[in-house]
């Protein structure tokens, strides 16, 4: 007996012609798609499709090629076309194709609508629903969908299960994940790569990447897509050296790198400043992939500014041809981010110059540039640009303008207590502190010495399961501890740290050995912040600054030289006073400004006020080995001087003078401010690279705690 075919079958009922057209046009959709989808197109909108009088057989493969395009409007035709022949009547397999081809194209209603009339449903219709609405987001209908299944005694299989754990891992259903986990062991799956990385992606959305490490080293067979998964589940929960470490592995394992792979370790880059990491991502972007995308160009700018390596991120954005509003803002916060406001705000202009409108993220940067120069009157005007363009009701506009409202938040002016009562009226109004809020109370009760408070709030988090303490936290909490003297106990709590410390870490640290003249521990603090971050050239001053006070010349020379071989240099100190519309730039010794003769006049009128008074200069914040006499002349062209100088000599009496500096505050330029204050009987408002100082009376604000 002849074997029975389709086309032998139809061609008995139809011309030859037209059997030769509809064999014709499935070979035409499987060989060359795009042609076939235009022919179906042209038949649907001319009407003439009656003449495509298509099997069941042959619309199932035409939606199997339409469901690989995601074709929704050419497959709805084909649906109306096989309802109007009779030919979906009675056709489980048909409407199974259909089901699945709705549930690909993420049409979850049209799919159910057919799902609900399907009597035999097969393992394949029940895994193209699960898959349907676990991509979807619909992870709970997932879930439900797969107890229905087991329910109605299908089994699960390999292509059941990687959708399940990412409904699971997207919920964020742990004991549920983990008893998916315990069945696709006991059915045999857990060696399935596709399954192995589900798992795997599960266990990195709960945050448990040291299970999720467990599985992926065992998996016998790996692909790049577990590669990528435990990269960027490292990234996203905090453990970016791991991350880095992670693509070195890869690396000796010859496996090659895809956008993904680059997308999921360049935050880790940027998030620890691991500038020579990023050069070599960029090195390999440069000679393996076709083509650096715009996002992949964004994402090294990203790393490069966070390295506060600007000259590589700028030439990458002169480079790039087309530049997207990311682009501009990855640059613009890189800038404001390290506390380069002239050109932040330079950038800013630029960008309205050429048309682009700025977003919520360039306009928050902006604002911080305004509050980096103090610069109250441009703050305004940017507020009343906000307004006109509608940004200002957004919650990041609104925070960042209420800090050039305030000029700064609680703990940035020595008010901790304020900050620490407000918090604690906040939770009992029943409103939850989220991270932001944490990171900001941890803050001011480090700036204003509030140990025990600090502590305290910091436990109330580790009591919070949605929150996970982040590096900004454990950075305050360093810095709180250093603060109050504390050396020991915070380089204890940095080894008990649940994530490897980054940068900023080590800097906290480092900065607190400073100021309690611990050398031990700062050189322990260096060496791993030169680690991670060899380029930083503020871990070489801090060093140096500190081997400068113990008179360890010799060492203060080492580090200067390694500075200089890594092509390093100490910014300068830059202080800025904002008069009118206008904001006057001064750098140490700097004579560049019209009215620098008046300025050194009014220096020495006030240095001599301030020898009458009783005071006594602190040439050891001079970290050279020179004469005293030659210390003093240096402490006097200090920046902030000649600023409040100016400003002295250009705005009315009693009126509130306001500096702005690029570095931190010395200890001769704090005594010498309050000094200032109380001669001119006028308020200075100083804010350095860490606070606020409000000097009044011969008094600051900050208590001398700083």
């Amino acid at each position: 007996m002849a074997q029975y075919s389709p086309i032998q079958h139809s061609s008995q009922a139809r011309p030859p012609s037209q059997a030769l057209r509809v064999h014709t046009t499935v070979l035409l959709l499987r060989r060359k798609l795009c042609s076939c989808c235009c022919l179906l197109r042209h038949a649907f909108a001319t009407g003439t499709s009656s003449a495509f009088p298509l099997t069941s057989l042959q619309c199932g493969a035409l939606l199997q090629a339409l469901t690989a395009r995601r074709s929704i409007r050419v497959g709805r035709q084909l649906h109306a076309h096989a309802v109007a022949a009779g030919v979906l009547l009675g056709n489980t397999y048909l409407a199974t194709k259909l089901c699945a081809f709705y549930a690909a194209c993420g049409s979850m209603g049209d799919a159910c609508a057919l799902f609900d009339r399907i009597v035999l449903k097969s393992s394949f219709l029940w895994n193209a629903m699960i898959r349907g609405f676990a991509c979807c987001g619909l992870s709970l209908r997932a879930l439900t969908l797969y107890r229905g299944m087991l329910g109605f005694g299908k089994r699960a299989d390999n292509y059941t299960y990687p959708f399940v754990l990412m409904a699971c891992g997207d919920l964020f259903l742990v004991e549920v994940g983990t008893r998916v986990h315990g069945e696709v062991v006991v059915c045999g799956y857990e060696s399935d790569v596709y399954v192995g990385n589900s798992l795997v992606s599960m266990y990195c959305k709960f945050g448990e990447t040291e299970t999720a490490w467990k599985l992926f080293d065992r998996m016998r067979d790996r692909d790049l897509t577990s590669w990528n998964t435990m990269i960027s589940g490292y990234t996203k929960n905090g453990e970016h050296g791991k991350a880095i470490s992670l693509l070195s592995l890869m690396d000796k394992a010859g496996e090659r790198h895809d956008y993904a792979t680059i997308f999921g370790v360049l935050p880790a880059c940027a998030e620890l400043g691991a500038l020579k990491q990023g050069k070599e991502i960029h090195g390999y972007c440069t000679r393996n992939l076709a083509d650096i995308t715009g996002p992949v160009t964004n994402a090294l700018i990203n790393v490069y500014s966070s390295s506060n390596f600007m000259k590589g991120a700028r030439c990458l954005f002169e480079k790039m041809c087309t530049r997207d509003i990311v682009s501009w803002n990855s640059l613009v916060a890189g800038y404001a981010r390290h506390g380069d406001a002239v050109e932040t705000l330079r950038l800013f202009n630029k960008l309205k110059i050429d048309n682009l409108m700025a977003d919520e993220l360039t306009l928050v940067a902006v604002l911080r540039a305004c509050d980096q120069l103090a610069a109250l009157q441009l703050g305004k005007s940017l507020h009343a640009y906000l307004i006109k363009r509608g940004f200002d009701k957004g919650v990041l506009i609104g925070t960042a303008l209420l800090t050039i409202a305030m000029v700064s938040a609680y703990g940035l002016h020595g008010k901790g207590t304020d900050a620490i009562s407000i918090f604690r009226d906040m939770k009992a109004n029943g409103i939850r502190a989220d991270k932001v809020a944490f990171t900001s109370v941890l803050s001011a009760c480090s700036h204003a010495g509030l140990l025990e408070e600090g502590k305290d709030v910091f436990n109330q988090m580790l009591c919070d399961v949605s929150i996970k303490p982040s590096m900004e936290h454990y950075s305050c909490m360093v810095d709180l501890l250093g603060r109050a003297g504390l050396l020991e106990e915070a380089y204890k709590f940095i080894m008990e740290m649940e994530v490897e410390p980054n940068i900023d870490v080590w800097a906290a640290l480092l900065s607190a050995c400073r100021v309690h003249h611990n050398v031990e521990l700062a050189e322990i603090a260096a060496r791993n912040a030169f680690n991670l971050r060899p380029q930083d050239a503020g871990v070489y001053v801090s060093l140096s600054n500190i081997y400068g006070r113990e008179k360890r010349w010799d060492d203060v020379e080492r580090m200067r030289r390694m500075a200089r071989q890594n092509g390093l240099r100490k910014s300068p100190g830059c202080s800025f006073v904002e008069m009118g519309k206008a904001i006057h730039r001064f750098l140490v010794g700097d004579k560049s400004h019209p009215q620098s003769e008046y300025i050194y006049a009014k220096l020495e009128d006030l240095r001599l006020q301030l020898k009458g008074g009783g005071y006594v200069p602190d040439t050891s914040c001079v970290l050279y080995d020179v004469e005293e006499e030659v210390k003093e002349k240096m402490l006097w062209d200090h920046s902030e001087r000649l600023a409040i100088a100016f400003a002295l000599l250009n705005t009315p009496p009693q009126k509130s003078i306001r500096i702005t500096k690029n570095l931190r505050v010395c200890g001769d330029c704090h005594s010498v401010t309050k000094f200032i204050s109380k001669i001119v009987d006028r308020e200075i408002i100083v804010r350095d690279a860490h606070r606020f100082h409000h000097f009044q009376n011969g008094a600051c604000s900050c208590s001398d705690y700083w």
